[in-house]
């Protein structure tokens, strides 16, 4: 299949997840606990959690110099990534279209909006709207360069304009099978980070920190790719296996003290022969089930669920057809 070929199908997909003493998704309003469902007390992993794991996977294996494609060119930079200025990324595709602001410009229409919002609370925002034609052109640049901006969508229009993107790529939140249990650690440092800390402290010199982590739960995603919004960002079929290779191995170069150990164990491909769709993917999702082998049993690793769909298990690679014109296959 060649790399540029467009999508010619709709998808629907399951990503299966767990998480063994680590923090999978911490919630900043929370003292950065573990996200749960207030109701329920089921765990959540937010969709821009999983986004950020595969938009750092894709850093890793794709060049992410920063410069413009050459004619017909498909690069993988990334669009959102640690410490980026937006409107620096958005200015790089009205310079490489010599559609640029001068430098000139940009300081009078800054030095006019200082003068003409001196007596405003909020300061003046330096904005470039940019015609239509040249927001479309900046777009399709856009989409052209960064590997997230068509997959997922962006919305570009702050500052240098270029323009809104719809992703043809997009995730729920994850949710655990089971109610988990949120914990709360002390841990110790020996040392201090000052000299006013040690004196106070008489060289003693610990500092006390508290850490949250989940001792054992399975999370279940639900996405979708749409071919028509594909077909708009120039989304294609080698972006499409990338994003099945980053689910399936994002956990593995996302280690850290606070994540615990975190894996992918499913990902189950729903494959409509049309664009369309043959059916509804809500019907698809609740055949694929995801349960305790033993109710009521503490889990504390993969072993205590079962995956089926329609109470048969698949192994890497199986397929089935779970209706006329769908396809599902297991691809880890």
């Amino acid at each position: 299949m060649s790399p540029a070929q467009p999508l010619a199908h709709r998808y629907d997909f399951v990503l299966i997840m767990d998480v063994k003493d680590g923090n999978p998704n911490g919630d900043p309003d929370a003292g950065n606990m573990p996200r749960l469902d207030a109701e329920s007390g089921h765990g959540l992993i937010t969709d821009v959690s999983l986004k950020r794991k595969v938009r750092n996977f894709v850093g890793l294996v794709k060049e992410q110099d920063e410069r413009a494609p050459v004619d017909g060119e498909k690069r993988f930079e990334i669009y959102v990534r640690e410490k980026a200025i937006l409107n620096h990324q958005n200015q790089r595709a009205y310079s490489a279209l010599n559609l640029a602001v001068t430098p000139d410009e940009q300081a009078q229409a800054a030095t006019e909006n200082e003068a003409t919002d001196a007596k405003k609370k909020k300061p003046a925002k330096e904005k470039r709207k940019g015609s239509a034609d040249e927001v479309a052109l900046a777009r399709q640049w856009m989409c052209q360069n960064f590997f997230d901006v068509r997959t997922f969508g962006a919305v570009m229009s702050t500052g240098v304009n270029c323009g809104q993107v719809r992703g043809p790529v997009q995730f729920t939140f994850a949710r655990s099978v089971e109610p988990i249990v949120a914990l709360e650690h002390s841990i110790t440092r020996m040392a201090v980070a000052t000299e006013a800390e040690a004196e106070k402290q008489q060289g003693d010199n610990r500092t006390m920190g508290r850490k949250h982590t989940v001792p054992y739960g399975v999370y279940v995603a639900h996405g979708f790719v749409s071919s028509f919004l594909a077909k708009q960002t120039g989304f294609g079929q080698d972006d499409l296996e990338l994003l099945w290779q980053a689910l399936g191995q994002m956990f593995e170069h996302d280690r850290s003290a606070a994540r615990g150990e975190m894996s992918t164990r499913g990902l189950y491909v729903f494959q409509h022969d049309s664009e369309l769709g043959n059916a509804p993917a809500h019907a698809l999702f609740e055949r694929l089930q995801v349960q305790p082998k033993e109710a009521g049993a503490v889990a504390r690793s993969f072993d205590a669920y079962s995956v089926a769909f329609d109470g048969q298990s698949l192994a890497v690679g199986q397929s089935v057809q779970p209706a006329a014109g769908v396809t599902l296959t297991r691809l880890c």
